[in-house]
């Protein structure tokens, strides 16, 4: 589980540093059944519909490096994006082993 995470959590990475400038703060936060990690940027934001076009035009880094990722963790992800403002992924996955 926790090299799924962290793949999905450097794919979001690499979308910072080829969308957003490369400047990222990370969070990991335990909250007891479930470990949150977000990735929040300052970059351009992005555009409303646009995840949904890339993956129609076959570019899944988002849907697969990230959303499936953690969709075969059993977790959820929320993108926050405001155009001109950044984008925060937060991936949350339950915690095992407890």
């Amino acid at each position: 589980m926790a090299r799924e995470l962290a793949a999905a959590t450097g794919a979001a990475l690499d979308n910072v540093a080829r969308h957003a400038g490369g400047r990222a703060w990370v969070l990991i936060e335990d909250e007891g059944e479930r470990v949150t990690v977000s990735v929040r940027d300052e970059g351009p934001g992005i555009p409303e519909g646009r995840l949904a076009e890339a993956a129609v035009q076959g570019r899944l880094g988002v849907a697969q490096s990230i959303r499936g990722r953690v969709a075969g963790l059993g977790g959820e992800v929320r993108i926050v994006s405001v155009p001109g403002a950044g984008t925060e992924i937060e991936l949350s996955v339950p915690r095992c082993g407890r």
